[in-house]
């Protein structure tokens, strides 16, 4: 067997390498070119210099690594091969940082192709983390911002290599000029792409991979056996929960409203003033997960492409919008332009929480890459109309508990179809990889809450409103009202477990990891 070491000094041999150098002998960038990384991961020897080296000259502390080398190995003794790789910023022709970011605090340099990050505008959101499908930028926490890779720019403007090119002994990192075309058109499939790395077309990305030949085809990553749950997010669980509530009671309060032209049902202004309740209070929670909370308003910059800012400011028009519907009640204002008013409000209402749940349609996270993330948003709305069931039972409103509830138990059972068919979806056979781990998780690491979820839905969403229909068919609405009420706080409690769920078993996608270490997330 050949160690890494042997590999390099006969590769060195047969390429007349130099490595080493302060200096960069490149050629000018011509019209539709740009600068890349090139690793080769025949010369790699795994010495780590370019990971200290780059935090060295970028004064990161050691957890913070723009450049990180992960580890594979495939084969039998004695025919045995191991791999390395190390990876920073890819440079992406599309990257998808850049289009998610809310702020716009990620650039392209037009002249050399290099995305670098504008510290100075960074909110801390961490969006950019979870969209970049190779686990690139890091949040910094004594900074409070996420940061990454900018390929030493600064250096190689001044004709020095960047600072991995410089100290990689093996001369396994260079710097090289691609004509995006070509790549794009040519190259990319057979010279981007690396084992238990995403495909390079999702973004584009620009790096080239040298590649030992005759690779077997066992190779396994060596942090393959480490499986951690994700972050907990919990001020997004509570925030996406409230307001996705607030949106159903907003349904429900629309169409009793649109009843009561018949004579139907009837609405008043402590019903809308409760449906706006959620969202007032679930959307300054958000700001909790930020690193510069102060500056979240600046998340709304990037209407253009990012899902983040057309989601803040579809919410933040719709509570105020909700808000708005309260005084028209309270003013008692025409029924017909409070009807208008109600039908905008749901609209932009829908399009927010759309906006919300296609946050997490990214190609990244396989296990939020999924419809179900779409309905199970929108399901949660039952316990917004659950709220309006709640309060007609211990107002006078009495004549809607029937159908608001009926209604709110219809809600429950599309939920618990949808919560069904998201687990069953895991066994898809597109990014098996990832969502089996995400399975083992829900069912290792958390079981317990996972048969805490379907039984309190079950419970909460449909059992308890069907008894709560009985009392209210033997006119004891007392009874039915106490009820509803347990029924509320079971299904919110079922919900918030269900969205903790969703955070914290995600398995994104992202480079192999080191054996003790793992993949960065």
């Amino acid at each position: 067997m050949q160690t890494p070491l042997e590999s390099f000094i006969d590769h060195k041999a047969d390429t007349g390498m130099q490595c080493g150098s302060y200096s960069i002998d490149i050629p000018p960038l011509k019209e539709g070119e740009q600068y890349r990384f090139h690793f080769d991961a025949v010369a790699c020897v795994g010495c780590r210099c370019c990971e200290v080296a780059c935090n060295e000259q970028n004064n990161n502390p050691a957890d913070i690594k723009w450049r990180r080398v992960g580890e594979m190995e495939g084969g039998d003794f004695p025919v045995f091969t191991q791999m390395l790789n190390s990876m920073s910023c890819n440079h992406c022709i599309d990257p998808e940082c850049l289009k998610g970011c809310p702020t716009n605090s990620y650039i392209k340099i037009d002249a050399t192709g290099i995305v670098v990050h504008d510290d100075d505008t960074c909110i801390g959101c961490q969006y950019c983390t979870w969209n970049c499908p190779y686990g690139v930028p890091v949040f910094h926490e004594e900074r409070n911002i996420v940061t990454k890779c900018h390929m030493c720019h600064e250096r190689l403007d001044v004709g020095q290599s960047p600072a991995c090119v410089q100290a990689c002994p093996a001369g396994a990192i260079e710097i090289e000029v691609v004509n995006v075309e070509e790549w794009l058109n040519r190259d990319i499939d057979e010279q981007a792409n690396m084992p238990f790395l995403p495909d390079a077309r999702i973004t584009n990305s620009t790096t080239r991979y040298t590649l030992p030949d005759n690779l077997p085809e066992d190779m396994k990553e060596m942090d393959e056996h480490i499986l951690k749950p994700a972050h907990k997010e919990i001020p997004l669980v509570f925030m996406t929960v409230l307001t996705q509530i607030s949106l159903g009671g907003f349904l429900a309060l629309f169409l009793g409203d649109v009843m009561s032209l018949f004579g139907l049902e009837k609405t008043n202004w402590i019903m809308a003033l409760l449906v706006v309740f959620p969202a007032a209070v679930g959307l300054p929670l958000s700001a909790l997960h930020l690193g510069r909370p102060f500056l979240a308003m600046t998340a709304m910059k990037n209407i253009k492409t990012s899902w983040l800012s057309r989601e803040a400011l579809a919410l933040g028009v719709f509570t105020a919008l909700m808000t708005a519907v309260v005084g028209v009640y309270w003013f008692n204002v025409s029924h017909l332009l409070r009807l208008l008013l109600e039908a905008v409000t749901l609209s932009v209402g829908v399009y927010g929480i759309y906006a919300q749940s296609m946050i997490y349609r990214i190609k990244a996270r396989p296990s939020w890459d999924r419809i179900t993330t779409n309905y199970k948003f929108f399901g949660v709305a039952y316990i917004g109309v659950f709220l309006l069931a709640f309060v007609s039972s211990i107002s006078t409103v009495h004549e809607a508990i029937i159908p608001l509830t009926t209604l709110g138990m219809l809600g429950a059972l599309a939920q618990l179809f949808f919560s069904y068919e998201d687990l069953r979806t895991l066994d898809a056979k597109e990014n098996a990889y990832q969502l089996q781990r995400t399975k083992r998780l829900l069912n290792e690491n958390f079981a317990n809450v996972k048969k805490i979820r379907f039984i309190s839905l079950l419970v909460g969403g449909v059992l308890l409103p069907l008894l709560a229909l009985v009392f209210v068919s033997g006119a004891s609405v007392t009874a039915a009202s106490i009820i509803l009420g347990l029924a509320l706080l079971i299904s919110f409690a079922s919900e918030i477990s269900d969205r903790f769920l969703f955070y914290t078993t995600v398995v994104s996608l992202g480079m192999a990891g080191g054996f003790f270490v793992g993949k960065q997330r």
